[in-house]
């Protein structure tokens, strides 16, 4: 690690997500491939393919670029699996220009979210 002006060169370079999963310590690193959903009213949808980086049984951590809200719910379908599952956000992260989103799952345990 290299130190900038007091700062640790490490600590800038964590992604956005990563920062985020700092308050999730049960969260563990993961790559798995979804499509989110805004579940708003009307009938615009606003639909985004990420991958979530961090993940737990309760909760996921992504970047994404949809204007999501605190408590927002959306739907969280797995690629290609059919899996879907409804989450509230319950944190968001900006860091330099990009934005990591926190969710809770609200039925429960979603299983299918944590990888081995």
């Amino acid at each position: 690690m290299k130190r900038m002006g007091g700062i640790l060169a490490a600590e800038t370079a964590r992604s956005c997500a990563e920062q985020l999963a700092r308050f999730f310590p049960r969260a563990l690193p993961v790559r798995i491939a979804v499509q989110i959903t805004a579940l708003r009213p009307g009938q615009a949808r606003l639909r985004e393919r990420i991958v979530v980086e961090y993940s737990a049984s309760e909760h996921a951590i992504f970047c994404c670029t949809l204007p999501l809200e605190f408590d927002e719910r959306i739907r969280v379908e797995q690629n290609g699996t059919g899996k879907t599952a409804e989450a509230a956000v319950i944190a968001v992260q900006y860091h330099e220009g990009s934005k990591a989103v926190a969710v809770r799952f609200l039925k429960g345990s979603c299983d299918w979210m944590v990888q081995p």
